[in-house]
Formats: C-alpha cells, structure tokens, sequence
C-alpha cells in the first residue's frame, strides 16, 4: 500500500522542497498543513500547529501514515515576540505527537536543529552523543531543543515511530532567512569588515541534501536494527564534492594518529592511505569513534538505526566562517575587497554587549549582539558518519555548486522585482 504523506510546514522553505521531492518520485498522496497556501499542486489544510482538532482533521482526511514536521518560526524572529518559539516549537509538536499517536500515523521525522548542541563555544567533528548544554543560545534553539525531547520520548509509544534530524546551515535557492542577511551586509558596504581570525570551521548544507535526508528517514524509519558487523566494515568514502582528495578528520580519512616507536610498514602505508584519500583496509577506530563496539555497548539506544534517533544531516564540507561569506559574495556579483578591517573577537563581545545595553535602555532590539559574535567565531561542524552509515545518506549538491545554484536564484528574483516595479 503507498504512504501517504502530511508535510507539517509544507509551504515554508525546507517544506517546499520535502513536497516537491516526493512528487518528483511519483509519490501521489502528498498533502500539506500549514498558516498560507503558497503552492496549489498538492491538497492543502490551514490550520493552527497548536490545535489538536485542527491537526486530527488533517492527519484524518490526508490518511497520513507518515508526517514530515518542518514548521517553525524563522530564527531571525528573534527580535519579536519570542512566545511564538514556544507556541510553534514546543507546543505544536506535542500537539502533533498527540494527534498522529490519536489517528494511528507510524511515522513522524522531526526537523530538529543542529543548534541544539551549541554552547557558546567550539563544536569540532561533534557527534550525537554530545549533550544538550543547560544553557541555550537563544529562544529558538531551546525551544527546538524542547521539541526534539517530546519527538524522541514519543518514540515507540501507541504506534508511533519518530526521528530526529539535526541539519546545519541549511542554504539554497528560496532561502530567505540566511541569504538576506548576507546580501544585506553588501547593501550596507560591509564586507570590508570581519569579526575574529577566520580559523573557525562551519557546517553550511545545502537544501537538497536536507531534503535526501529526510526522504532516506521516512523510508527506512520502520527497518529493523542494522547489523553491527556489516556496517563497522564498511567505511563510507570521502566526501569530494567541493574539495576534491582534500580531507577533514571524519570518516575513514581520519589520520592514523600519533606515531610512537618504530615506523612500521603499516603505519606508514595508513599515513600514505590518508594522505592521498584512499580508503585504509584495516583502520583502527579510535575509542573517541561514536561507532566501535565499545561505545555501541553503552548507549542507552541502539544508535544502528533510525527509530528514536536523533542525526547531523551536513554537507561534510566544513568552511572557515567568512570563506563561505565571501564566496557567496562574490557568486552574487560582489567584488570582495583586498583589505579587510579585523576586529578581534574580544573586542567584538565588548561592542556586542554595549549594543546590548543601550537598545535595552532605548527599548528596541539589538542590531548587534554577543550571540552573534560567538556564532561566527567558534567552530561549528559535526560528524555525520551515523547518518551516512545508518540512513546510507551521502550529500549530492557540494558547497561550490551550492553557492552558484543559490546565487543564480537570487539574481532572478531581483530581475523579476525589478520588472513588477517597471
């Protein structure tokens, strides 16, 4: 029998694209539940997230046997009414929950959020064992951190099966929450100016490898338990979209380690072997590895499959913070100046808390905030070997072609306003 699917947020940027994905593989039953109707290719239910009776109809008329849920409130929504994080985050997936476990749906895949795990300081090659920190960054990202403990908890009661997916810098055509922001530093002629050193590396993914990601968790969120001999064998290759033989410190591609003693002929062919991106026959996992037998006897959830999971979804390209800026930049038709203005991060924090202080004093929000200086100064990347061993997900769109893709779509939204204006 075919699924039916209800995407919960199926007008919004991430949503679109889950819809347009399912319909391009001939997927029939595809319904949407959402504020405004945006599309008219696909059956439409409007609705408040936070209203149970209003989500049973949905889910009853849609006969969903699987709910994508991407709805939540832009993070740049920060600087209003920070209530409707709570509303739309917290209290609109426990309706879900509530109202998919009511009519029967096995299937429900979270769009959580990477920031879950932020704390304010540096993020490198962290996996999913890292805790959520007490201490959130701002309101959107407890209240997703919130969201994503209602959908795992929910995990196996009354029917339902859950999935928490965990993207990072989610960038693309359509993308009108990042790439304002980033325009707008060209409009404002700020692109002279960088915040810290740049030695931070960060995780942007691209929204069609988002969307791959989503699809794979839906399709395999009812598969038994993967076989924990099989998949510790099979290493995935390295991650060559953008960056070629280049490797980072995930994967099998992770340096064979310090080298104490004598330079076997083993050792030195593993040292070869990531050198040149070949795939070692007989790595050694670390005991800092999430996967060796070891650290799966301890977890308290069988991490080899996707039911009651939570996954980094990257593009496993991590940039340095302003390369990426600046590659967009220049995609978008900006000439990157030569010279910078380099302010440090300290200093940076010191400007981010007087800012603070005195829109706190004139009543307004903050153009200017630590959290802003923290996010472009830490690293910030994590690795998603689960994903591509569990999920078998592997990004399709690289950086390089991602950037193009987003940037060409930009330039052709401000022709078309330029010509309703004329």
């Amino acid at each position: 029998m075919p699924e039916s699917y209800l995407v919960i947020g199926g007008s919004g940027f991430l949503g679109r694209y889950i819809v347009e994905a399912l319909l391009a593989r001939g997927d029939k039953n595809v319904a949407v539940f959402d504020v405004v109707q945006r599309h008219f290719d696909v059956t439409f239910y409007n609705g408040d997230l936070a209203n149970e009776v209003e989500v049973g109809n949905a889910i009853r008329k849609s006969a969903a046997t699987c709910i994508f849920h991407t709805a939540t409130p832009s993070p740049t929504a920060i600087n209003q009414n920070q209530d409707i994080f709570y509303k739309v985050n917290v209290l609109g997936t426990r309706t879900i929950i509530a109202a998919a476990a009511a009519h029967g749906v096995p299937k429900l895949v979270y769009t959580s959020s990477a920031g879950n795990v932020y704390n304010m300081t540096d993020l490198i090659g962290v996996d999913e064992r890292l805790p959520i920190p007490e201490q959130q960054l701002d309101a959107y990202n407890k209240s997703k951190a919130q969201a994503e403990a209602l959908v795992l908890e929910a995990n196996g009661k009354e029917g339902l099966h859950t999935v928490a997916l965990r993207p990072a810098g989610i960038f693309g055509p359509g993308d009108r929450t990042a790439l304002p922001g980033i325009v707008s530093v060209i409009k404002n002629n700020q692109t002279r100016i960088q915040i810290g050193n740049n030695n931070n590396l960060f995780d942007w993914t691209y929204v069609g490898n988002v969307v791959k990601a989503h699809l794979l968790a839906a399709d395999k969120l009812l598969d038994p338990p993967l076989d924990t001999t099989t998949v510790l064998q099979n290493y995935p290759p390295s991650i060559t979209l953008t960056t070629g033989k280049y490797t980072v410190p995930t994967s099998f591609s992770r340096p064979p380690g310090p080298i104490v003693g004598e330079l076997t002929p083993e050792l030195e062919q593993a040292y070869w072997a990531f050198k040149e991106g070949r795939q070692p026959k007989t790595l050694t996992r670390s005991k800092f590895d999430p996967l060796t037998p070891e650290a799966l006897d301890i977890e308290p959830t069988y991490p080899l499959q996707v039911a009651g999971q939570t996954f980094f979804i990257t593009n496993g390209e991590p940039m340095y913070f302003w390369d990426f800026l600046r590659a967009m930049w220049k995609a978008l038709g900006h000439e990157n100046p030569t010279s910078r203005i380099v302010i440090p991060s300290s200093f940076g924090l010191i400007l981010g808390t007087m800012s603070e202080w005195f829109s706190r004093l004139l009543g307004r929000e903050p153009g200017f905030t630590r959290g802003r200086v923290y996010y472009c100064n830490t690293h910030r990347w994590f690795n998603i070997e689960k994903a591509r061993r569990v999920l078998g997900y592997e990004p399709d769109v690289g950086i390089e072609e991602g950037i193009k893709r987003t940037a060409a779509w930009w330039k052709e939204e401000q022709v078309k306003a330029d010509n309703s204006v004329h």
